[in-house]
């Protein structure tokens, strides 16, 4: 504010009560993170509940996204949305049908088409969150691929968000490497050279090195759990 051709400073109440401000702002923000996790809680008992397969892979689907996402370097705040993003990435197969979601034969045509539904559903449930509009966004896109051949928007390369490219690998590998009551899972390096078979086509080459390179140092660990922070909950990696 300028008087008599002198800047004059705001009066100490008014910074205060701008700081005041802000802190209420930032308070009401963490209230709505909080509000809005607590949501997506529930709707995941919601998932285990319906189908117990799904709520697992996604358990470790967000596992396997976090390992590749602490290689690529993301900031906690990335690795945030990663998780999230990873665990209701397929939240839309709630409105899948039994018969579609749980076929243990292939799909037909006409099946395979509703079942590319789910990214979409998953949009639509998760945008309506207040801060998830990234993690929305993410999981309509974890089926794109890297060359452009992907659903359901057909984006290629770098135009895929990163956490919807690192998903997409998480996502192929824990369902190559999964047990079902139909078919036995690959083990590890055979799933790892599927992966690098399709880098640079379906898969972000760089984010597949990338993820088996965490993977070989998780497996250093020999831990035979793994962590989830946004339900404080541990999981089997085994997927038997």
């Amino acid at each position: 504010m300028k008087k008599n051709n002198v800047f004059e400073l705001p009066s100490l109440t008014t910074a205060l009560s701008l700081l005041g401000l802000a802190s209420q702002v930032e308070s009401l923000k963490a209230d709505n993170k909080k509000i809005s996790e607590q949501a997506a809680r529930t709707i995941l008992k919601a998932l285990d509940a319906k189908d117990n397969y799904t709520f697992g892979h996604s358990m470790r689907v967000a596992y396997f996204s976090l390992v590749t996402g602490a290689q690529a370097g993301l900031s906690a705040d990335e690795m945030y949305e990663l998780e999230l993003s990873a665990i209701f990435h397929d939240i839309g197969k709630i409105g899948t049908p039994d018969a579609v979601l749980n076929k243990p034969s292939r799909l037909t045509e006409e099946e395979f088409l509703v079942m590319k539904q789910h990214p979409e559903n998953s949009f639509e449930i998760l945008k309506e969150f207040p801060y998830f509009e990234k993690v929305a966004v993410n999981a309509q896109l974890h089926h794109e691929r890297f060359d452009g051949k992907g659903y359901p928007l057909g984006l290629k390369g770098e135009a895929i968000p990163v956490a919807a490219r690192i998903i997409l690998i998480a996502d192929t590998f824990d369902a190559m490497t999964s047990t079902r009551p139909y078919r036995k899972g690959l083990p590890y390096e055979v799933a790892y050279d599927e992966l690098n078979q399709f880098a640079g086509s379906q898969f972000d080459p760089t984010l597949v090195r990338l993820f088996i390179e965490g993977m070989h140092q998780e497996a250093k660990k020999g831990e035979e759990q793994f962590y989830i922070p946004l339900l404080d909950r541990r999981f089997n990696k085994n997927a038997a």
